[in-house]
């Protein structure tokens, strides 16, 4: 699927189905986040399409009469310019039913794992989220192999009993097989390279202490942009579903006493297909790996709350509901003017006292916001006082460089420093110093 022909743009109609459990509000926010999906993979949704029904339509998904008017639409009925490339569904449908639609309504189809699937398949840049990626894709296509052997006929179910398969082999049971062996082997290279990121894990942590922030949330919830502010660094910074894939990990600045890694995950989103949770545990185990969570929430959003339960069950899914949590609620100051803002911000503090209301492009708020963090990982620490010789200043750097030094004198034999910093460290610095004297 490309998001352009020939440099001209790939216009699209959304179309779904509202089932008599599914609210009003909770129905379009998953048609926004669509949309939402659309743009991210370069398309321009020109119409929205809905059908309130009991249930989906066996063939086609859609019903008969919604079909004839999207098909309408589609040839030439839609009062534009536009020539209509592509239809999203806001479903996973079966391949039958994306072919009867397709020859329905004269274009192609894409339904909604379909959509999420392929911006991952663009956006993954390191070699262990590309290997997840195809397993993920190769396992949504894996059960709709048979389907699909249906619908090409004859020809595509027997393939010759020659080369000693004796009864023959059909090309579905040769494909399936295929996918297997790729799984296989995929999973394979994935495990390897999880082994040789513990191992560097192992490395750096052993070289020094270092407590670690994870950025976990929605997508477009502004995590980027806050990862950014929180560490000075160029981070990939763009208003789309799924801009980050892959972890990024920096060092927050300026840097503190215990030196605090930050690292920003791959967002959340409503009705992730579980193929891509699975896939991309090894991208969220940044998240297992750290001391604290920081939840970025959009306060912008009226729907929040959603957004909020998707993270909370997704979280739970990988096992890090267990760790320590920091709700962030960001772009407050996309909210209104002033006095809006401040309404929002009570009502926030009101229902979660302990969170944190901001913006991450206000450097106080992101100021405010790194005071936080770092007592979170002082709470811990010890105040000590450590003597160190004149004839050893050498070893004055690591003081600094492992301690937050309160005070420092100097007096004959050498300096005094009042220290704080973690317990291990500092004993380790003391006995040093002691063999030194």
């Amino acid at each position: 699927m490309q998001s352009e022909v020939q440099g001209k743009p790939t216009y699209a109609v959304v179309a779904a189905v509202q089932l008599p459990n599914v609210s009003d509000v909770e129905f379009e926010a998953s048609l926004t986040e669509l949309r939402e999906l659309a743009k991210t993979l370069g398309l321009t949704v020109v119409h929205t399409f809905i059908q309130k029904r009991s249930g989906f339509d066996t063939s086609a998904y859609l019903g008969t009469g919604k079909r004839q008017e999207i098909h309408e639409f589609v040839n030439g009925a839609n009062g534009t310019a536009h020539e209509i490339d592509m239809i999203l569904v806001d479903h996973e449908i079966s391949p039958s039913q994306a072919r009867n639609l397709e020859l329905a309504v004269g274009c192609e189809v894409m339904d909604r794992t379909m959509v999420i699937l392929e911006i991952f398949h663009r956006n993954a840049r390191s070699r262990a989220a590309r290997a997840q990626v195809e397993i993920a894709r190769l396992g949504y296509m894996a059960p709709r192999l048979r389907e699909a052997a249906k619908l090409a006929g004859p020809q595509g179910r027997q393939r010759s009993g020659t080369g000693g398969r004796g009864a023959g082999e059909s090309h579905t049971e040769l494909d399936r097989r295929k996918v297997r062996d790729r799984i296989a082997e995929l999973q394979e290279d994935i495990d390897a390279m999880e082994v040789e990121r513990k191992t560097q894990r192992a490395r750096r942590q052993g070289r020094q202490s270092l407590a670690g922030v994870a950025l976990v949330g929605y997508t477009n919830a502004g995590k980027s942009t806050l990862m950014r502010a929180l560490t000075g660094s160029e981070v990939l910074v763009a208003n789309k579903l799924f801009a980050t894939l892959d972890t990024t990990v920096r060092v927050l600045y300026p840097e503190s006493v215990p030196r605090v890694l930050v690292s920003d995950t791959v967002g959340f989103i409503k009705n992730l297909p579980h193929g891509l949770v699975a896939s991309f545990k090894s991208t969220l185990d940044e998240a297992l790996d750290a001391s604290l969570l920081l939840h970025v929430i959009d306060a912008s959003d009226p729907g929040f709350e959603r957004q909020l339960h998707v993270t909370d069950h997704v979280l739970e899914e990988i096992g890090a509901d267990v760790l320590p949590r920091l709700r962030v609620f960001n772009k407050i100051d996309h909210v209104g003017d002033a006095e809006a803002q401040a309404e929002r911000e009570a009502a926030l503090r009101a229902q979660y006292p302990d969170c944190v209301v901001m913006s991450a492009r206000r450097p106080e708020d992101v100021a405010k916001l790194r005071q936080r963090i770092v007592a979170f990982f002082q709470q811990d620490l010890i105040a000590a006082e450590l003597f160190l010789p004149w004839s050893a200043q050498q070893w004055r750097k690591e003081i600094y460089a492992n301690c937050e030094v309160l005070e420092e004198r100097a007096e004959d034999e050498g300096a005094f420093f009042h220290v704080r910093g973690e317990r291990d460290t500092v004993e380790s610095l003391r006995e040093q110093f002691e063999q030194v004297r």
